[in-house]
């Protein structure tokens, strides 16, 4: 087959219109194309009023080499990739141990699916619950204000992306085509089958919840094991005289054990008790920079009438996002962060007396406001130079300033912009109505943020602006506060991907500081998964 790029139409084409692209692109006659299939397809909206479809299809035709030799220096028709997972080795017959899998989430659910399709039987670990008993739970804390420290958005079945738009998109560099093999067990699990096309996919919450168990399932067929509630508490750590490390196994927090000399770390980045219990037990950590900020939200029809024109509603292209940025004079950079479109900001907290915010769309992206993290990157080195674990005390210490500013329920505190660009306190709310549970007190959110931040902020939102109008209005609303953006330590592993100290440890996605996302984690998990099935087997 052929890979064909950049094939740009209208966005109101007819569905032939794409074939003659192909046959025009090719050069060939309608009998010499066999066929096509799309495999991506986006969305041009630099001209609101001529918004443009762009596809990258595989055709097949009945002379390839004649077509490839005719079109010779065209990177816009080349042999298409083979995106096909292969296994990079298969368990002996003679295994004597399990690999452990710490942690649920899309980095620990897909290190625990490739290890059972390669027949490696792992135990997969993970402090919360199932993930229909944790959505109950955190239920309860959006419903009635009840925090359950282990079972929450970030603790459990899923991971903190269950409860997210749902992203399926990012930078990363990917030459295997691992994203492919992470999207293509999602549909198999019961997601939209548009995901492998769309340029930016999203599956949302609810067909989240559905697509897990159904992984899971696959997972235990498979041979792999699945434990809830079974945090753990310590490594078993092997030190020998010359002061090398082995991991052994874990330690479960009912004081259990089990052996184990391959451990998949994938807890994700709000675990701060596991943090410190691996550095207490000697694994090898350092701080890493994350962002920190407020949750914006306006109507979702203002973010479309701005990217859109008079498109927007345009049902090929939905809800609009955007992507924001602004360099400070101050030298910080604020920018937006995971924008869920037709969304909602949810609560997020996963430790008592504390408020966190995230963002949350189902796959309709439906709901009335659009909200999006403005966030300004912070650094170790400037910002909290006291050691692996000073992000994880710089971070409680504004969510707890957050908590009390929201009046010491989970009620977040809010702020018109309007009033946080004039720097007085928000006394009510205007025509935006936040959408957080358990509910938005007005405030001043100047309390909730370092100053350099709130300096950083107030410049930057005049000037988004200037790319959507009415961003700055006086009337949207800001809740406090987004400190959870990626995991404020990495556990630095080596390249065979175990830790820098203690063999057998494979500290992988967001936990570990190597991933920023559901994609970007999953697609860690294979890298990992591989790691350890190639240590077993001796290469």
């Amino acid at each position: 087959m052929l890979r064909l790029t950049e094939l740009k139409l209208p966005l109101d084409h007819a569905p032939q219109d794409l074939e003659a692209a192909v046959l025009e692109r090719l050069g060939v006659a309608p009998a010499d194309l066999a066929g096509f299939e799309i495999v991506r397809r986006a969305h041009d909206a630099r001209r609101k009023a001529a918004i443009l479809t762009v596809y990258s299809v595989d055709a097949t035709v009945t002379d390839e080499a004649e077509v490839l030799a005719r079109l010779a220096g065209d990177l816009r028709v080349l042999p298409a990739p083979d995106t096909g997972y292969k296994p990079v080795a298969h368990a002996p017959s003679n295994l004597t141990t399990r690999p452990i899998v710490i942690g649920a989430g899309p980095c620990g659910l897909f290190a625990g699916l490739i290890l059972a399709e390669m027949g490696f039987r792992p135990i997969i670990l993970d402090r919360g619950k199932l993930v229909r008993e944790r959505t109950r739970d955190t239920w309860g804390l959006w419903r009635r204000g009840e925090l359950n420290p282990e079972s929450n958005v970030q603790f459990g079945e899923g991971g903190a992306g269950t409860f997210s738009d749902g992203k399926l998109y990012s930078q990363i560099k990917d030459p295997r085509h691992l994203g492919r093999k992470v999207l293509t067990e999602f549909v198999l699990a019961g997601a939209p089958p548009e995901i492998l096309t769309e340029a930016h996919p999203h599956i949302g919450t609810f067909r989240l919840v559905t697509m897990v168990e159904s992984m899971r399932a696959k997972v235990e067929a498979l041979g792999g094991e699945y434990r809830f509630q079974s945090r753990v508490e310590d490594l078993l750590v092997d030190t020998a005289a010359d002061g090398s490390r082995r991991v052994r196994g874990v330690v479960l927090q009912d004081g259990s054990e089990i052996a184990a000399d391959q451990v998949v770390l994938a807890v994700g980045h709000s675990a701060r008790d596991t943090f410190a219990q691996m550095l207490a037990a000697g694994v090898f950590m350092e701080a890493k920079p994350f962002s920190i900020g407020f949750r914006i939200e306006h109507p979702q029809s203002w973010v479309d009438r701005a990217r859109y024109g008079t498109n927007a509603g345009h049902p090929d292209l939905g809800a609009a996002a955007y992507s924001l940025s602004h360099h400070a004079a101050n030298g910080r950079t604020a920018y937006s962060f995971c924008m869920c479109p037709g969304g909602t900001v949810v609560a997020a907290a996963s430790e008592p007396g504390r408020v966190v915010t995230n963002g949350m769309s189902q796959y309709s992206r439906n709901e009335r406001n659009a909200n999006a993290g403005i966030v300004v990157g912070i650094t170790p080195e400037k910002d909290y130079p006291g050691g692996p674990l000073a992000g994880v005390a710089l971070q409680r210490h504004w969510e707890e300033q957050a908590f009390k500013a929201g009046g010491g329920t989970y009620a977040a505190p809010g702020q018109r912009v309007g009033d946080f660009l004039a720097g007085r306190a928000s006394t009510s709310l205007g025509e935006v109505i936040p959408s957080y549970r358990p509910g938005v007190t007005p405030t001043d959110l100047s309390t909730c943020l370092p100053d350099f931040a709130i300096a950083a902020i107030r410049e930057a939102l005049p000037v988004f602006a200037r790319q959507i109008p009415g961003f700055d209005a006086d009337d949207a609303v800001l809740t406090g506060v987004e400190t959870r953006t990626s995991s404020p330590v990495r556990i630095t592993r080596g390249k065979d991907l175990q830790s820098l100290n203690t063999a057998g440890l494979y500290p992988a996605g967001e936990g570990a500081g190597y991933a920023g996302g559901i994609l970007s984690a999953a697609v860690d998990g294979i890298k990992v998964a591989e790691a350890v099935a190639k240590a077993i087997v001796g290469g």
